[in-house]
């Protein structure tokens, strides 16, 4: 028996529930946005393009990576899906036929997860006569499949496609406004797309440690460092590719 624990308890914490299994998509859709974006109209200023054509790069690059990330989303879990339904259904019959093997095979795996003796065979035998729980946990140990893990491809794909403009946007804006602030040049739209982006990498870093238990200061300094550095690495790219051609 585990021992008892005479310390006050914590207030419990729930679980961050459904938008577990989109955390992906939340993370990569955002940050993707950020950093692509950014990274393509550094390079392109650094390149020599006039405002008119950053924004026009920009704009391009946030729906061509909006689509790609929305259809590359849908594809990959749609497959990933139809995966799992012909595995269980492969599952349903090996229990059928092979029904000895799936509970040998139940009590290694159980076995694995530290269960022995009278208590393996109990939840082995209280598992095995009954047939929903035995095709759900052989899914669930054999397969990783949990039924409210399951992932839409509908959701997967709009939840990374909006995500990536949602994050393409400060890398825009200042470029679509450079003429109604009377910026003469694209330095002052970068240096404002570089804050906003940076901003927003920061937060987005920062934000993801309420999921996972993280210092947000350092989260989120992590995700503006690789977000800038490679903004940088672009614009000298651009610039060096300037000069090669200017030449």
């Amino acid at each position: 028996m585990p021992k008892s624990d005479t310390s006050t308890p914590d207030e419990y914490q729930p679980h961050i529930g459904a938008t577990r299994q989109y955390m992906r998509d939340i993370i990569l859709g955002v940050n993707d946005g950020l950093i692509s974006t950014f990274l393509l109209v550094s390079a392109v200023v650094g390149g020599g393009l006039t405002a008119n054509q950053v924004l026009l790069t920009g704009v391009s690059g946030a729906l061509a990576g909006m689509i790609s990330m929305a259809v590359g989303e849908y594809l990959a879990t749609k497959s990933q899906e139809e995966v799992f339904e012909a595995e269980m259904e492969l599952e349903k019959q090996h229990l059928l036929h092979h029904r000895q093997h799936e509970v040998d095979q139940l009590s290694d795996m159980l076995t694995a997860m530290g269960l022995t003796g009278d208590d393996l065979e109990t939840v082995v035998e209280i598992i095995d006569s009954n047939e929903t729980a035995m095709l759900n946990m052989q899914g669930a140990l054999e397969f990783g499949i949990v039924e409210g893990e399951r992932r839409s491809p509908v959701a997967a794909a709009l939840t990374s496609g909006m995500l990536f403009l949602g994050g393409a946007l400060p890398s825009i804006i200042p470029f679509a406004v450079s003429d109604s602030m009377g910026w003469t040049t694209t330095g002052p739209a970068l240096l404002t797309a570089a804050v906003l982006s940076g901003i927003g990498l920061f937060v987005v870093g920062a934000l993801k440690t309420a999921a996972t238990k993280k210092n947000p200061i350092f989260s989120g300094s992590e995700n503006l460092a690789f977000g800038l550095a490679g903004g940088v690495l672009a614009y000298f790219v651009g610039s060096a590719f300037d000069s090669l051609i200017g030449s």
